[in-house]
């Protein structure tokens, strides 16, 4: 079965065109291929499939194979995939997600997707953990989030400090992902995120980084389009209206090998 490794910003993915439905255990696959030890390596699992609606259908699974309605650096990495293979001809495409139909384009390697907001955010909200009280703002950027502003983003703990708020009782059933921004600039922040479903820290997190700069954006710390610094040091751009109605990340994709697997 032939697979493309690919990332965004340092988070990986193997993707696989599933249009014949090579693919049946979806849940299953995810956690034999993301294996970073016995399988290739990733992220999660992107399987790009047939859709009534749009050009194309992404579903994306977690290493634990969990299934997620969102992720805005997966979503451009099937975007380029698409177009790279012809798949999809010219430079837009429309997709089909867990979260809606989404809309991008491709230039070159630089790919800018859509995003949509679920709900009204919460600017603050308050959070028991630890012994202590966290202050957070909540977005769900096609899947939640948890923002926690810092001072100092090296000093967080992410993966000592996230499980609690991951799992933390105001979030039950599904849980949210977890991020912390640093603002270093009217229009630039840093990021680090505890995505769920990988369970520990990324290189990168799109709709984590959406979260952070709207985030960053309602408490008026900073201003569109914002730049967001990686963990992976790279930089994604997110642009949105200030009805936040319209919401686009952008940034490069890295195809990095294609192969064969062999199953097991």
């Amino acid at each position: 079965m032939e697979f493309f490794k690919m990332a965004g910003s340092g988070n990986d993915f193997v993707v696989i065109d599933n249009r014949g439905n090579t693919i049946s255990n979806r849940k299953k696959a995810a956690v034999l291929l993301c294996n970073r030890k016995f399988g290739i390596g990733a992220d999660g699992l992107l399987l790009l499939e047939k859709s009534r609606s749009a050009d194309i259908r992404m579903r994306i699974f977690n290493p634990d194979g969990s299934e997620a309605e969102m992720c805005g650096n997966g979503l451009r990495c099937i975007m380029l995939f698409a177009v790279r293979q012809g798949i999809v001809k010219g430079s837009r495409i429309n997709v089909e997600t867990g979260a809606g139909l989404l809309e991008g384009s491709v230039s070159g390697r630089k790919v800018r997707a859509q995003l949509k907001l679920a709900g009204k955010p919460q600017k603050e909200i308050k959070i028991p953990a630890g012994g202590k009280t966290i202050t957070a703002c909540f977005i769900n950027t096609g899947v939640p989030h948890t923002v926690i502003f810092t001072d100092d983003i090296e000093k967080v703990d992410v993966n000592g400090e996230g499980p609690a708020i991951r799992y933390h009782r105001l979030f039950k059933p599904k849980g949210t992902n977890v991020d912390w921004i640093e603002i270093t600039g009217n229009n630039t922040i840093k990021i680090r995120t505890y995505e769920r479903g990988v369970e520990g820290e990324t290189l990168s997190c799109g709709t984590g980084s959406v979260a952070g700069a709207i985030a960053g954006f309602l408490a008026g710390r900073v201003s569109p389009p914002v730049k967001v610094i990686a963990r992976s040091g790279e930089k994604l751009t997110v642009s949105f209206d200030r009805e936040l109605k319209k919401v686009y990340l952008e940034g490069d994709i890295l195809t990095i090998f294609r192969g064969e697997w062999l199953g097991r």
